[in-house]
């Protein structure tokens, strides 16, 4: 099952959600039907079933200003384009394997940062309390096939270490619209 959940300052609610089905279960419309599955519901990856949700946020009267999600969605550059695309901003774990504009594996962009380049900052408390990591940022490159000549957004890559296990690291890809100045 994959969920939707609106949160602010003020706290979180479920508002969407949506049923992964496997390619087994929609190619078998006979297990379908016994289980009140809808005979036009066809398979989706579990990006696409995002981008479907995040869609229907977008055309409700919620104020979508931000997307978070694990890994398994921010590696998909579809939901990260369809985010742009709609001026959503973005924070989504990726896979240490992912590729990024013209420095390839983020990894990588991260493996000969100075002590300097990590700075201290909370993830909020977990269940023992603050949780405090390094984070680091590397600005990405425009790109062009999406941008054409001026950019159009922010990009960025994360790196979260923790403080204890300096070998355990956490990926994420941000990004946001460039504000527009002047005359368009």
């Amino acid at each position: 099952m994959q969920r939707q959940v609106y949160a602010t300052t003020r706290g979180r609610a479920l508002v969407d959600r949506e049923l992964y089905l496997p390619k087994s279960w929609t190619d078998d419309r006979e297990r379908c039907r016994a289980a009140k599955i809808p005979d036009e519901r066809t398979f989706a990856t579990k990006p696409e079933l995002a981008r479907a949700t995040v869609l229907r946020a977008l055309a409700s009267p919620l104020p979508i200003g931000w997307v978070t999600a694990d890994a398994a969605y921010g590696q998909e550059w579809r939901f990260r384009r369809m985010l742009e695309e709609t001026a959503v901003g973005y924070v989504l774990a990726v896979p240490k394997s992912q590729q990024t504009p013209r420095f390839g594996r983020i990894d990588h962009l991260f493996t000969q940062a100075p002590d300097e380049a990590w700075e201290k900052h909370s993830c909020g408390d977990g269940a023992k309390g603050p949780r405090v990591c390094h984070w680091a940022a590397v600005q990405l490159p425009v790109i062009e096939d999406f941008d054409g000549e001026r950019p159009t957004h922010h990009r960025w890559a994360l790196a979260r270490r923790s403080i204890s296990r300096p070998d355990e690291i956490a990926w994420a890809s941000a990004g946001w619209r460039v504000p527009r100045t002047g005359a368009s």
